[in-house]
């Protein structure tokens, strides 16, 4: 099965009062590449963010944004510091005393000094809370991601498919154009020995055996055998249900040296031809493999 590496996943939960959207971008990486921003009260959750996600998701890179927020019902999460607001109170009358000041101190003087308001610490089961409903979010956010990930999957199958199918149509031509090329260069090589060196020269069984050994390495069966062996396994990888892109790219490499060395050796400028539009084609697939999971 084919899987993309990049996407996008939302999720969204909400329980008594708390509301969790979790969002995940996911790009191209050799590995899994994981960048957290969570809350301040879920800081201490970012092991167990990263061991949900490797429940689903094998190969990306992903950035995963939690965000929480809280209904008005909840109330807000601040304190007054009492010491404080008698203290600035009685500050505020001592300063209205002694300027000559009738009018008293009121709410709005006393809320000038911003840090009579404390934040309230959170308990762990307010926290706990949060990070279950967080999670319901993240769930939803993968389960998405992976939703869009595998629709891309599809897209980058069926391609993948076509060119590997088209490198096999030209691979057949290049096997028709080889075939019975073997005698036909032999018998070449010896006219051409023969013009260039004169007969009473020749020794007849040691040219025969260099011919026969020069043909031999101008011989492109066993590559075109296992080039078509690559071809086949990579039709059969796509389809597995496992993650196929470090196995994919494996073989990518191996095509190509297969293709490589049949230039080579070919010595045809037809043969040539068709080599050329077969590493086209391969080239286009090594581009479309790094982004398969």
């Amino acid at each position: 099965m084919i899987i993309s590496m990049t996407g996008f996943g939302r999720g969204e939960a909400s329980e008594e009062g708390i509301t969790a959207t979790v969002e995940i971008k996911s790009l191209n990486s050799r590995y899994l590449d994981l960048s957290t921003r969570l809350p301040q009260q879920l800081q201490d959750k970012e092991l167990e963010v990263k061991e949900l996600v490797q429940k689903t998701i094998n190969r990306g890179k992903l950035n995963i944004t939690v965000y929480i927020s809280e209904s008005d019902e909840a109330g807000p999460s601040i304190q007054i510091d009492e010491k404080k607001v008698k203290g600035y109170t009685r500050i505020l009358n001592d300063l209205r005393k002694i300027a000559g000041i009738d009018d008293p101190v009121t709410i709005s003087n006393i809320t000038q000094f911003g840090d009579v308001f404390v934040k309230e610490e959170e308990d762990e089961t307010v926290v706990e809370k949060k990070w279950s409903v967080a999670k319901k979010a993240l769930e939803d956010a993968l389960n998405s991601l992976l939703k869009m990930r595998t629709q891309e999957g599809n897209q980058l199958k069926n391609d993948l498919v076509d060119r590997i199918e088209f490198i096999d149509e030209n691979i057949e031509v290049i096997t028709n154009e080889t075939n019975g090329r073997a005698g036909e260069t032999r018998d070449k090589l010896l006219e051409r020995i023969q013009n260039l060196i004169e007969d009473d020269k020749i020794d007849e069984e040691r040219l025969e055996l260099e011919v026969a050994i020069l043909v031999d390495k101008m011989d492109v069966t066993e590559e075109i055998v296992r080039l078509r062996s690559h071809l086949k396994f990579f039709l059969e990888a796509v389809e597995q249900p496992e993650p196929a892109g470090r196995r994919l790219n494996f073989l990518t490499q191996e095509i190509n040296r297969e293709l490589n060395t049949i230039g080579s050796k070919a010595n045809n400028s037809d043969i040539a031809q068709y080599v050329v539009k077969c590493k086209e084609a391969l080239e286009q697939i090594r581009e479309q493999v790094q982004n398969v999971e």
